[in-house]
């Protein structure tokens, strides 16, 4: 996802239903990026958290506990989504206002409905699918 998004240290990577951290920890260690991990469940911000301390990189990434319909996402250069069809399509409207120009959507299993991607990328009998503003 982040190499399909071409992620650089000029960038700040939002992953929205981050998990455990993985994909904006990677985008900080691989590529000297920032991150935001947002998810609305505590229990994987704590756990994003730790995974970030172990890796050495908490001070560069954001933890949000919030619903990510309504995290502002005006700070974003790149958003990663591994989300239900239906997520990607109700989030797309957001996305679209609160995104500036030159940014970057990464979905990784789910594309969005009547929005056709910029690139797409095989990885087994998965796709991810890229976007920009």
């Amino acid at each position: 996802m982040l190499e399909l998004a071409q992620v650089t240290s000029r960038d700040v990577v939002y992953d929205l239903g981050c998990g455990d951290g993985r994909i904006v920890i990677a985008a900080v260690v691989r590529y000297g990026a920032r991150g935001v991990c947002v998810d609305i469940d505590p229990q994987r911000i704590a756990e994003s958290r730790e995974n970030a301390r172990r890796a050495g990189v908490e001070e560069r990434i954001r933890f949000m506990t919030e619903d990510l319909f309504t995290t502002d996402l005006g700070g974003a250069s790149v958003v990663t989504l591994f989300l239900s069809p239906e997520f990607n399509d109700r989030l797309r409207p957001k996305l679209l206002r609160e995104l500036q120009p030159g940014a970057r959507i990464v979905s990784h299993y789910h594309g969005m409905t009547n929005w056709t991607p910029h690139a797409t990328l095989h990885v087994g009998e998965r796709t991810i699918f890229l976007w920009k503003l």
